[in-house]
């Protein structure tokens, strides 16, 4: 047992500050790619919602392409797909190629794959509204934009909050597939500090013990938001 925490110590030349590192990486990833799915989720939801017919087949292909095909296959697509067809562009306008960072691309990758899903929770929430909330915002006058801001967005979070709090879940999983286009994320520094150390267990063990701390911190959170979101509506058992 000691040489296993000695195997851990945070001091050189023990793997738990990579361990560590790779945690605040997946963290980073899970952030930015949920954030930018939940832009995406907005944008797309209000879209097929409101928009016209062509955005409204777009958006559609889309959710259902990225809700079919696999995830690691969106990865490896997007990943390196995504980041060449950039390039591709930046050169029919004569500017040069730039090196896209592991960390933004991965951001893109769990971002694209996430709106998908995010634009149906929140289609889904949107369309829970009683219409009478909305049609009171536009009898007072408001503009569209003030009625989105005061009316439909706070109304509509407490029936989002569910699936958004799955799809946080979803991102921090996510993460980890970034380890097989070389990302340094925590499953990647597992696997390597297994690797070099042939204690499979207590690395992989360690790894759990951290996701399982996301997940558990993550509940508290999104318990509070719930509660708050929630107030003055029907408890529901």
């Amino acid at each position: 047992m000691s040489g296993n925490l000695h195997l851990l110590s945070l001091t050189p030349p023990g793997w738990g500050g990579v361990l560590l590192a790779g945690l605040f990486a997946s963290l980073q990833l899970a952030v930015g790619g949920y954030l930018l799915g939940l832009v995406i989720g907005i944008g797309g939801a209000f879209g097929k919602l409101y928009g016209g017919p062509i955005l409204r087949d777009l958006l559609e292909v889309y959710t259902t392409v990225i809700r079919a095909v696999p995830e690691l296959v969106l990865i490896l697509l997007l990943y390196y797909a995504g980041t060449d067809l950039i390039n591709q562009l930046l050169a029919l306008v004569g500017s040069p190629s730039v090196d896209i960072s592991g960390l933004a691309a991965g951001i893109f990758v769990i971002g694209v794959v996430q709106g998908a899903y995010a634009t149906e929770v929140l289609r889904g929430a949107i369309r829970a509204i009683p219409s009478g909330q909305v049609e009171a915002a536009r009898a007072y006058g408001m503009s569209a934009v003030l009625a989105l801001r005061r009316v439909t967005l706070p109304a509509m979070l407490p029936y989002a909050i569910p699936g958004l709090a799955n799809l946080w879940m979803i991102a921090t999983k996510d993460t980890a597939l970034l380890a097989v286009v070389g990302f340094s994320e925590l499953t990647l520094a597992t696997r390597q500090a297994a690797g070099s150390t042939k204690a499979y267990m207590t690395f992989y063990l360690a790894a759990g013990v951290l996701y399982l701390m996301v997940t558990l911190v993550s509940n508290v959170i999104i318990a509070l938001i719930e509660r708050r979101a929630r107030r003055g509506m029907p408890q529901t058992v």
